[in-house]
């Protein structure tokens, strides 16, 4: 029945499942973002109402491509705000933006980096209050050669100035109650950027074992990461977490650089002291590690056998997860993990044909 269906519920396809999807399935889909090597995919982007983002980057773990699609629950509406095509109904709202750095010149005090995330973010900080969508749960953050140089900055510390430009002249915290997020790297592509907004407040959590990435030290750029560890979300009687995308760090800094089994075992202890934070704050505490929905990040294909395996031991059976190939924010960073959990209903994973 419309009246019980869950307020926010996502899953995992391919694209080609996606795409096969009846019309009343679709009618329920707030968005997705696809990810696949194969750029001729992108046509899923042009598939029914939702806003559906492709991002340029391998799947692993078997198939060609996959699909991570968000449903929410009675009457849909779509529109499109400058650069933003987005879908929302009473609670949620899912959105999509994409620029290409070439739009925007250097500049003195800016790379075309820079501008194009200040731009984005600017957009959705505008649309989400003329819409009254004011709280950001979660963003997901896509960026070529995240780790080269150009205009004499890495370019991942060029997107968080703009990033952060952009939270400052919108009067949004850039410490403490931050979204949750991800920040990756492609091997080509716009500026990439999906986000989910409601009308709740969120409750950002924190990772006692880690420094908040809001105050990071400066050598890791002129301006911090703007986001939390996870985001908890209370949408009618149902509990979401949103586990940021999570690495081997510990206080701010990388931990075993050259050992993918060490960086793998090293992530899933800060998932975890995320989890133990979550229940101490959550209303139904029940969040584990077998609980979870992840998408894993693995930046040298060749390590994925092995973070697959020590992944398996740690949980003690076969994650839900999918595997892409992906630059990590640092250099010395091999793998990321973030993950998404419900109460008291659960994500659904796995293909659907």
């Amino acid at each position: 029945m419309r009246d019980t269906a869950p307020p926010l519920h996502g899953a995992n396809l391919s694209i080609a499942a996606f795409l096969k999807q009846p019309a009343q399935w679709k009618n329920s889909l707030l968005g997705a973002l696809c990810f696949s090597a194969d750029a001729l995919e992108s046509q899923a982007q042009a598939d029914g109402d939702a806003p559906c983002m492709h991002v340029a980057m391998q799947r692993l773990d078997g198939g060609d491509s996959i699909c991570e699609v968000w449903h929410g629950s009675g009457q849909l509406t779509r529109g499109q705000c400058g650069a933003i095509h987005y879908r929302h109904d009473d609670g949620v709202l899912f959105g999509v933006i994409v620029l290409s750095e070439t739009m925007f010149e250097a500049g003195a005090d800016k790379t075309p980096l820079q501008q194009a995330t200040e731009s984005a973010y600017r957009q959705i900080f505008a649309l989400l209050d003329t819409l009254r969508y004011p709280y950001l749960f979660r963003f997901w953050n896509y960026i070529a050669d995240i780790n080269s140089h150009s205009f004499g900055l890495e370019r991942y510390r060029q997107f968080n100035l703009g990033r952060q430009d952009a939270f400052l002249a919108h009067g949004r915290n850039v410490v403490g109650n931050a979204p949750a997020a991800c920040a990756l790297g492609s091997a080509q592509g716009p500026l990439s950027i999906a986000f989910l907004a409601g009308r709740v407040v969120p409750l950002s959590i924190e990772n006692p074992r880690q420094i908040s990435a809001c105050q990071y030290p400066q050598q890791y750029g002129p301006r911090s990461p703007t986001f939390s560890r996870a985001s908890l979300v209370q949408l009618r009687q149902n509990e979401m977490l949103f586990v940021s995308g999570t690495a081997s760090i510990v206080g701010h800094a990388t931990l075993h650089p050259a050992d993918v089994v060490a960086q793998t075992r090293e992530t899933m202890t800060n998932i975890e002291a995320v989890l133990a934070e979550a229940n101490r704050l959550a209303s139904q505490p029940g969040f584990d590690l077998t609980s979870l929905d992840y998408k894993v990040s693995v930046r040298h294909p060749a390590d994925l056998a092995q973070i697959r395996t020590e992944l398996e031991r740690i949980l003690g059976t076969t994650p839900n997860a999918v595997y892409l190939q992906a630059d990590v924010c640092r250099q010395d960073l091999l793998l990321e993990v973030e993950a998404t959990a419900a109460h008291p209903f659960r994500f659904m994973s796995g293909e659907r044909d």
